[in-house]
């Protein structure tokens, strides 16, 4: 696969980024545009390892392979919402195979995209349960967020997540590592 970043992205991560120690070809970038009422991108959950603003619109967030965040993309026009979408998405190391998306640069593996405000403010009340629990939605078992998808695509009421899968979630990921 060809390198997808050139030298603008390297700009856009900034000094800061390489001051701290994290090389900005690793990084995953999202670009969150706020016009309210009009065209509203932000981060409902998720650790960025930088943050940079562009303008008093736009800013743009980075995240180190591996990390999980969740984006809520929303539009409207005069006569009401014309689009809404949430995506959990995984970012992903330089290497690995991913998923183009809207706003991620330069994309990520999608674990679960949502259009349609009834069914994205289903997902939000997903997220709110997860961290009822006392859990950070962006630690919990990457599975969740792929299941929550099908099941709203399915027409299904999503599963909660429970302190007893979190467990078993982290026992199975100290496995792996």
């Amino acid at each position: 696969m060809p390198e997808r970043r050139d030298h603008a992205a390297k700009w856009r991560h900034g000094q800061a980024l390489q001051d701290r120690g994290d090389n900005p070809d690793d990084l995953t970038a999202v670009s969150l545009t706020w016009i309210a009422g009009k065209r509203e991108e932000w981060l409902r959950f998720g650790r960025p390892v930088g943050d940079r603003i562009i303008n008093r619109r736009t800013r743009i967030a980075s995240f180190r392979p591996d990390a999980i965040f969740a984006l809520v993309r929303w539009e409207a026009n005069d006569f009401g919402t014309i689009a809404s979408h949430i995506d959990v998405v995984r970012a992903v190391s330089r290497h690995e195979a991913f998923t183009t998306l809207p706003c991620i640069d330069p994309g990520g593996e999608l674990l679960l995209h949502i259009s349609s405000w009834p069914k994205v403010s289903q997902v939000l009340r997903a997220i709110d349960t997860v961290e009822a629990i006392g859990i950070d939605a962006c630690d919990a078992d990457a599975d969740h967020w792929r299941q929550i998808h099908h099941q709203i695509a399915a027409g299904q009421t999503p599963s909660e997540y429970t302190s007893c899968r979190h467990r078993a979630w982290l026992k199975r990921k100290a496995v792996w590592q």
